[in-house]
C-alpha cells in the first residue's frame, strides 16, 4: 500500500521553512520542539529519505527536503481550498491588509485578485504604505496582516519569510561619481528603513551624501536614478541595463527580507486563508515561498 502523507507533518515542514527552524516552528504551531522533530522524523521514515540536515554549517533543508517542501505547499493549499469550498461555514468578514509598493507591483496584485474570486464573502481592504508605517499600524491594531520588508535581524519569531534579496547602491551609467563633493542622494521618505540605514552607514563617501530628492515611490526613485540625478540604494533585482551597481566608495548594504506578519489575535480562518495564498504565490515550488 502506498504511504500516506500526514497533514500535520506537512504543516510542520512548512512552518520550519517559514519561521527559520524547528524551535521557532514549535512556538508558532503551539507544540513542543520534540513533537515537531518527531513529526519530521516520521515523515522522513515514510518517505525513506532525509528532509532536514542535522549538521551544522549546512543548509537546513536537504535537496529532497526542498522538493518535498514544494509538494507540501501544494497539498496544503489544495486541502485548504477543498475545506473552504465544501464547508457549510464559508469564510466571511473583513481583512485589513498593509503592503508595500515593492510587493503590490508584482506577486500580491495577482494574489488579491485570485483570493477575491475564491472567497467572495471576504472583503480585503488594502493599504499601500512603507514598511515602518505598516509595522506601526499592526502594533496599533489598525491592520490585520502586513507584507513588508525589513533587515533579517529585525524579524520576529512569528514572521513568515517570503523571500530575501540583496540591496545595492546604484546609479545611471551616464552619471559620473565625484568623490571630491557630497554625493547627490535620492532618498525614500523620512521613515524608510533603507534611508535610515544609508545615512548612518559606515563608511560614507569622503564628503558624505547630499539628499537632493525624497520620494516615497519606488518607481519615482528608479526613474530619477535613470535620469542621472544621483545615487540610491535599491533592490538588486531592479538594476536593469540603464543602471549599474556601485561597487566602491560606499558601505555594503545588508540583505533584506520580505515577510508576512499577522497582528496578534487576528489569526481568523479568513486571515489564515489569505496568508496561505500569499505564501504560495511568492514561490510555488518552495513556498517560498522572505
Amino acid at each position: 500500500m502506498m504511504t500516506k502523507l500526514d497533514i500535520g507533518a506537512l504543516q510542520a515542514l512548512c512552518a520550519i521553512r517559514d519561521h527559520g527552524g524547528v524551535s521557532r516552528a514549535a512556538v508558532v504551531l503551539a507544540l513542543s520542539q520534540s513533537a515537531v522533530s518527531h513529526k519530521i522524523r516520521r515523515l522522513e521514515d515514510r518517505l525513506g529519505c532525509q528532509l532536514l540536515s542535522r549538521q551544522t554549517g549546512q543548509s537546513l533543508f536537504t535537496p529532497e527536503g526542498e522538493r518535498m517542501l514544494g509538494y507540501a505547499r501544494r497539498i496544503l493549499s489544495i486541502n485548504n481550498e477543498a475545506l473552504t469550498s465544501l464547508s457549510t461555514d464559508p469564510l466571511n468578514g473583513v481583512i485589513r491588509l498593509g503592503i508595500t509598493e515593492q510587493t503590490v507591483q508584482g506577486t500580491l496584485a495577482r494574489v488579491l485578485g485570485h483570493f477575491s474570486r475564491l472567497q467572495p464573502d471576504v472583503a480585503v481592504f488594502t493599504e499601500v504604505s512603507q514598511s515602518l508605517i505598516i509595522q506601526e499600524q499592526l502594533e496599533r491594531g489598525e491592520l490585520d496582516v502586513g507584507v513588508f520588508q525589513l533587515f533579517p535581524d529585525q524579524r520576529r519569531q512569528d514572521d513568515i519569510v517570503l523571500n530575501e534579496a540583496a540591496l545595492v547602491w546604484a546609479k545611471s551609467r551616464d552619471f559620473d561619481l565625484n568623490f571630491e563633493r557630497p554625493i547627490p542622494f535620492l532618498a525614500f521618505a523620512e521613515n524608510c528603513f533603507y534611508r535610515l540605514w544609508a545615512i548612518e552607514s559606515d563608511p560614507l563617501p569622503p564628503h558624505g551624501l547630499s539628499t537632493v530628492m525624497k520620494c516615497a515611490s519606488m518607481s519615482g526613485i528608479i526613474e530619477s536614478l535613470k535620469s542621472g540625478l544621483g545615487v540610491a540604494m535599491i533592490n538588486a533585482h531592479m538594476v536593469d541595463d540603464d543602471l549599474e551597481i556601485i561597487s566602491e566608495g560606499f558601505a555594503q548594504p545588508p540583505r533584506f527580507a520580505t515577510v508576512a506578519r499577522v497582528r496578534k489575535n487576528a489569526n481568523s480562518r479568513a486571515v489564515q486563508a489569505l496568508v496561505d495564498q500569499i505564501c504560495l504565490a511568492f514561490d510555488p515550488v518552495k513556498h517560498r515561498v522572505a
